[in-house]
């Protein structure tokens, strides 16, 4: 998705993440032009607004009650303030310890569609910590509107993030009863994508990591030296902007012999991972968690 911080291009993106469907758009759209006609000329030079969501497949989500796993909010100690998030495990996790995941959300916070997510990675055998980088404001719970999400999360700032999510490393590793501490990995997703890239650079001892369609942060030879994790790169064919930057981080990454994957899926857009959006895309999506479990299951649970 192209960086267009407008008021018009904020609500698009918002659109596509599934914040909120088309004719709701539509009808914030119209409030600032003041006309439909207006409206609709504006919209029409977005792609994004041709994307086609595909059905969410049956069994896809997990309910929070699912009787594989257990899930519940947790608070702990952050840097600036507390920190809120998702703590979810498989129950096998009470019999042997498993390894662990952060789950790093998009621009809109800790919203429900990423706690469904932090399900997910639990039903495969993984305790997830899903992380509320909206916790110095109070936490995702606090806001009511997504326009109020995207603003909350745009007065966040990288130093800011990095600590929070390093403070949600140290809880998730604090759970020695279920959680091999020195096997997590972490996945994020567009904005989360972005913060997955800082914290790899920053905090070696993150074991896998997959960042789907975010800024690659690593823009230089001095950023990717720093990078001992092994990353599976998530990106979309007409995501123009961010895959082409992607392709340019791979090319450092290959340069400097890092261990690293990227698939570039045809077709599909930004946020195509999201069953909740209008770009979500079914075969796309399904492959790329495929992929990620698989990626995961080679670092976290390889012979000690």
């Amino acid at each position: 998705m192209n960086e267009d911080n407008s008021p018009i291009g904020e609500l698009v993106h918002l659109y596509v993440d599934g914040a909120f469907g088309r004719r709701e758009l539509i009808e914030r759209v119209l409030k600032i032009t003041g006309s439909m006609a207006a409206a609709m000329v504006a919209l029409s030079g977005y792609e994004e607004m041709n994307a086609q969501s595909t059905p969410v497949p049956p069994g896809l989500r997990v309910a929070e009650n699912d009787p594989d796993i257990e899930a519940r909010d947790v608070t702990f100690a952050g840097e600036g303030s507390s920190m809120f998030g998702y703590f979810v495990i498989p129950k096998r996790a009470r019999v042997e310890r498993q390894p662990g995941v952060l789950v790093i959300h998009e621009n809109r916070g800790l919203v429900e569609h990423i706690r469904d997510v932090t399900r997910r990675v639990a039903k495969a055998g993984y305790a997830a910590l899903g992380v509320d980088l909206l916790s110095r404001q109070g936490g995702t719970a606090q806001f009511t509107d997504p326009t109020q999400l995207a603003a909350a999360y745009n007065r966040t700032n990288p130093i800011d993030r990095r600590a929070d999510v390093i403070s949600s490393l140290d809880f998730l590793k604090r759970q020695d009863n279920f959680v091999i501490h020195d096997r997590i990995g972490v996945v994020g997703f567009c904005a989360g994508g972005g913060v997955t890239w800082d914290l790899i650079v920053n905090v070696p001892e993150i074991a896998a990591a997959a960042p789907f369609y975010g800024t690659p942060v690593p823009s230089t030879a001095e950023d990717i030296a720093k990078i001992s994790t092994p990353v599976l790169a998530v990106y979309a064919e007409t995501d123009r902007a961010l895959t082409r930057n992607m392709q340019l981080t791979a090319g450092l990454m290959s340069t400097a012999n890092k261990t690293y994957g990227l698939h570039v899926y045809e077709g599909v857009g930004h946020a195509f991972h999201n069953d909740t959006g209008a770009a979500y895309n079914a075969t796309a999506a399904a492959d790329a968690w495929a992929r990620t479990m698989a990626h995961f299951d080679k670092w976290l649970r390889r012979p000690r």
